[in-house]
């Protein structure tokens, strides 16, 4: 099947409430299709639109093609309409191997049963940790992913404008809202930010959060275990409303790739991005100048300690008629020389297997890996690491709305409690 010509862009809002939704529940499009093919060739559903990694993920296929004689047959569709057509193409005729992420968003399909468990490739596998393992793992103790590689979320920015503008890094979020007003003073957009997908905002809550409240407390958030209206979680949000003078104004009809493009342009002075966000808008020639820092501190009980740095990798669909093939693909993606392929092509992600080689990292993605080695614990992102449903039917709303008027802190916060106990209680 030829790639998705279609104009039209697709937000990851649609995604989300795609993963939420019942079969037949919303009109999803159909630009997801998998493609017919012989016996010897495994098919592929790729989400790899973009040019880095679709060339990338080529170069991948071509070295299994080489080494295994069989064919791989990869029907790639836009980014995001591959997502908001996630159900009915699990629904319908899936291909045999598709790319998707760890976590919730795993384990809600696995859950259905539309996922063929791998447990027998992991007991081969090698150079995964059991961080990687648990993420996964569904909720029945299975394996169904084979994870690829990772992007860290941090706060990026253009190092020829701090030297020329004289910024220093700040380690403390009473410094880092110091920037961000000398920055708006300077004439600068302090934070880029482009919230009109509905989830580009959840990494800074995520990072608010977890700096202010701590890891275990954010997760068990994210599980429905603590209440929204809990002066902890009020506390969230009134910090985030004192940087909210130093945002880019108009955020919930902006789109992260402009986000991005005003901090290459050096019209913002720094965003709260994933590795990938920022890179894929630099041109190469100003990529160099492409610098980040870790969320600043909050609570020193705390510290820096938690790095949100989601997993992506392959799936193999239940409804595959050629799971032997399909198990064959994901035992070779899950090698090191799968993953050094793939990153000698793409610069804008972190290979998960600890035996891959990263002689071919940038500077960029060596910080990226130590910042995440350095990290006591890691969170996937608020729409991984809690339920799809609340994410897409609750959290959206209430940060967009949170983004146009931040000063009702405390009707926004009893509003959230009251729907996630609803959907909590739908277990």
């Amino acid at each position: 099947m030829a790639p998705s010509s279609s104009g039209h862009r697709i937000s990851r809002r649609a995604l989300l409430r795609g993963t939420a939704a019942g079969a037949g529940a919303v009109a999803l499009p159909t630009l997801l299709t998998a493609c017919g093919g012989p016996g010897n060739e495994v098919k592929i559903g790729s989400n790899a639109s973009d040019a880095v990694p679709r060339k990338a993920f080529a170069e991948v296929f071509n070295a299994y093609e080489k080494k295994s004689d069989k064919k791989v047959k990869v029907n790639t569709v836009n980014h995001e309409a591959f997502q908001e057509g996630i159900n009915r193409y699990l629904k319908g005729t899936p291909d045999d191997v598709f790319m998707w992420f760890a976590g919730y968003r795993m384990q809600f399909f696995a859950e259905q049963g539309q996922l063929a468990e791998i447990s027998d490739l992991w007991k081969g596998f090698d150079g995964f940790s059991d961080a990687l393992k648990a993420q996964s793992t569904g909720k029945d103790g299975k394996q169904y992913l084979v994870p690829y590689y990772y992007y860290p979320w941090a706060v990026f920015y253009r190092k020829s404008v701090f030297a020329q503008r004289g910024y220093e890094v700040p380690k403390t979020f009473d410094e880092f809202r110091a920037l961000a007003k000398r920055m708006d003073k300077d004439g600068l957009d302090a934070i880029a930010f482009g919230d009109k997908d509905g989830w580009p905002a959840m990494g800074t809550f995520d990072y608010l959060n977890m700096r202010a409240n701590g890891y275990d407390f954010h997760i068990s958030l994210m599980g429905g275990k603590e209440s929204w209206t809990d002066p902890k979680v009020r506390n969230v949000f009134d910090l985030w409303r004192g940087l909210m003078p130093y945002h880019q104004k108009g955020a919930n009809g902006r789109t992260w790739q402009e986000a991005a493009q005003s901090l290459a342009q050096k019209k913002s002075g720094m965003a709260v991005f994933g590795l990938p966000h920022p890179g894929q808008q630099f041109s190469a020639a100003d990529r160099d100048d492409l610098d980040f820092f870790p969320f600043p501190e909050i609570d020193s009980a705390y510290g820096q300690d938690a790095v949100e740095a989601p997993i992506d990798g392959f799936l193999l669909a239940k409804k595959s008629k050629r799971q032997k093939e399909g198990k064959e693909l994901m035992k070779y993606l899950a090698t090191p020389a799968a993953e050094e392929i793939y990153l000698k092509r793409d610069p804008n992600n972190i290979a998960v297997n600890d035996k891959a080689s990263t002689s071919s990292y940038n500077a960029l993605q060596k910080k990226a890996v130590d910042l995440v080695s350095n990290a006591k614990q890691i969170s996937q992102f608020m729409d991984r690491d809690t339920r799809p449903d609340f994410a897409s039917q609750v959290m959206i709303r209430a940060i967009q709305q949170f983004i146009n008027k931040p000063n009702d802190i405390d009707g926004l916060t009893k509003d959230i409690e009251s729907q996630k106990k609803t959907i909590f209680a739908s277990d």
